[in-house]
Formats: C-alpha cells, sequence, structure tokens
C-alpha cells in the first residue's frame, strides 16, 4: 500500500474544498439568471392579438372600448359616408326637383262644363337645369292685403301621381276646379291674387287672378286641386 505524506493530503482536501466552493457558486449564479435567456426572449415578441389590432387599425392603436376605426373617427371613407356622399351627389344632380326659385307660375283658360269652372295651374321651368315636380301644388287665394279667402283648397280623390321632368322653359299643369257659384248658390269673393307652391317647396308663386269671383263659404265652396302632369293643360 501506497503512503501518502500528510502535506499531501492536506493540499488535496484544500483542492477539493476550493472546487466544491465555486461549483456552488457557479450554481447560484446560474439560478439567479437561469430563467432569464428563455423567459425575457419569449414576452419581447409582440403578442399575436396586440399584433392583429395594431394592423386592422391600420398601423395606429384603437382606443380600447372606442369600437371604432381611425378611419371612423376622421371621416375617412366607410360605406356609411359612401352613402351620404351618393345621396349629396343625386341631390345636386340634373333631374332633381324643381324649387320655387327656379318656376314660374301661371293659371290658364278656363274650360267649364257641367257647372264647373276648370282652369290648369301652370308652373314653368325657367332655370338652367332639367328638374322635376311630382304631386299636387298648393294653391290658396288670397286679396289685396294677402288674407286667405276661403278654406284651403282639397285635394281630388283618384289622382295619381307621377314625375313629371322638366327641361329649361318646359311645362307642367295641375287642375284647379270648383262649382260655378251661380249654380252652387256658394258664398263668393273676388280674389286679388293666388298663390301657388310648387310640390314639396314652402315658398309660394304669387299670380294675378283675373278670373273673377271664386266660391269661398257656403254649400259648394270647396276648390279641388288635382295632380301634375306635362305640358301646360291648354
Amino acid at each position: 500500500m501506497a503512503h501518502t505524506s500528510p502535506s499531501l493530503r492536506r493540499g488535496a482536501a484544500l483542492l477539493a474544498s476550493t472546487v466544491a466552493a465555486l461549483g456552488l457558486l457557479t450554481a447560484c449564479g446560474n439560478g439567479g439568471q437561469g430563467r432569464s435567456p428563455e423567459s425575457v426572449s419569449g414576452t419581447a415578441a409582440p403578442a399575436t392579438g396586440n399584433a392583429s389590432s395594431t394592423d386592422s387599425a391600420g398601423g395606429s392603436a384603437t382606443p380600447s372600448g372606442t369600437g371604432s376605426s381611425p378611419a371612423a373617427q376622421t371621416g375617412g371613407p366607410s360605406t356609411g359616408g359612401g352613402s351620404s356622399a351618393g345621396a349629396t351627389g343625386t341631390a345636386t344632380a340634373a333631374g332633381a326637383r324643381c324649387h320655387t326659385s327656379e318656376l314660374s307660375a301661371s293659371v290658364g283658360l278656363n274650360d267649364p262644363g257641367a257647372g264647373q269652372e276648370n282652369f290648369p295651374i301652370v308652373l314653368t321651368n325657367t332655370s338652367g337645369r332639367t328638374c322635376t315636380v311630382r304631386g299636387y301644388p298648393g294653391a290658396a287665394f288670397v286679396n289685396a292685403g294677402g288674407a286667405q279667402l276661403g278654406p284651403d283648397p282639397q285635394r281630388a280623390s283618384g289622382g295619381t301621381a307621377a314625375t313629371v321632368t322638366l327641361k329649361p322653359g318646359q311645362s307642367a299643369w295641375a287642375g284647379l276646379s270648383f262649382s260655378n257659384p251661380e249654380v252652387s248658390g256658394a258664398k263668393t269673393a273676388t280674389p286679388a291674387a293666388l298663390l301657388v307652391t310648387p310640390p314639396d317647396e314652402k315658398d309660394p308663386l304669387r299670380v294675378t287672378w283675373t278670373n273673377g269671383a271664386v266660391p269661398v263659404s257656403g254649400n259648394a265652396s270647396s276648390v279641388r286641386l288635382n295632380v301634375f302632369s306635362a305640358g301646360t293643360g291648354a
């Protein structure tokens, strides 16, 4: 058996202790950093959900809870915006309804029959664009001071409204009729003017009335209106 000197045994023991201590320190150091390489690198990449939100928002984050995209917030193109733009285009395009300022009004000749007095109310397009009228006019007889004479005219039953397209200079007419006061016995008044309001408008056109007395109260005093048709009713 070989014999080892006491000094060699002490040296070996010291070396072993030193190696063990170094191993312990290494283990402790790795314990503080051992999770870092994997866990930190794993959370540094954007989560899939966040990436989708950024892409759908066009590269900018959408505030939580707004429920709207940047295009909607800034008035950018959208389905609703496209519809609004289309409606605006239609409203300003040729063929939109005629406005009071684009029309002149007149009353045609009486075409009496069977105790009835029948007058065509004529609207003529005086503008430089094509426009339309549809339905009934508004009408009221007034005296020289502008006060209305008699009740509001009534719409004749059975009228079927149709859109009448008026190029510049073209006309449409609607019938105005009432029973002859001498036949009906209605009380009368002689108007100074007839106010005519185009369909869907608020401002009337004033037409001087030169056709004598009209019924304003009593039996058979109703004045009736028909829908517009193309032409002047002559």
